[in-house]
């Protein structure tokens, strides 16, 4: 008979012994833990680029995501932080005449880029022409996906004006034709959670047809 045969233990109670044990293992301090080592300094580096017409030169940590240099750095909080995963576009800003999710893009990627924000296309004094139109079809609801939609449906307009075919472009060697079909797939990476799609083909439309 071995020494451990009079020990009684039931499955359960082995269990809690088991996850108490791997519990203070792992707590700072207690017996036998080995101490941290100290966490390396961020590694940073210096970027220069336009935003809204303005230059900005900053150093960065290099992780760092333009949407976080905009709103947190530059203070220009009108771009969202949704999703931070590049699912649902109210971090859309124009980059070069491009537009990108800008949560999924690190801010030394843009160095010398010209860069514009909801607060760069207009203001309350002179409102862009699509700002306008998404008022007068009222093209929102809550407004947190609204910047991101914005700048998404100015690109929009641009790409087919510069013939840009999207998926559904019947044929790719031809210049895409405005339609519904046409803006709401290359609206797709854009996400209203309140459901105002209707209305924002409506504000869309509405712009393309004063040719703005």
């Amino acid at each position: 008979m071995d020494e451990f045969s009079d020990i009684k233990l039931s499955r359960r109670e082995l269990l809690i012994a088991g996850a108490i044990s791997v519990t203070a293992a792992g707590v700072p301090g207690a017996a036998g833990a080995v101490a941290a080592a100290p966490a390396a300094a961020p590694v940073t580096n210096k970027v220069a680029f336009q935003v809204n017409g303005k230059r900005h030169a900053l150093e960065v940590d290099t992780r760092t995501t333009l949407l976080d240099v905009l709103r947190e750095n530059l203070h220009l909080t009108g771009t969202k932080k949704g999703c931070d995963h590049g699912q649902c576009g109210a971090c859309t800003v124009i980059v070069d005449g491009r537009r990108i999710n800008s949560c999924l893009s690190l801010a030394v990627m843009h160095e010398g880029s010209d860069i514009t924000t909801i607060e760069g296309l207009g203001n309350k004094d002179k409102l862009h022409p699509m700002q306008a139109a998404f008022i007068k079809h009222d093209g929102y609801q809550c407004g947190y996906c609204t910047p991101g939609q914005i700048c998404s449906a100015v690109s929009l307009l641009s790409e087919i004006k510069q013939g840009i075919p999207s998926h559904v472009s019947a044929d790719l060697m031809a210049r895409p034709l405005l339609s519904a079909e046409e803006i709401r797939e290359r609206m797709s990476g854009n996400i209203c959670r309140c459901g105002a799609y209707s209305n924002i083909l409506d504000a869309i439309t509405d712009v393309a047809g004063s040719g703005a």
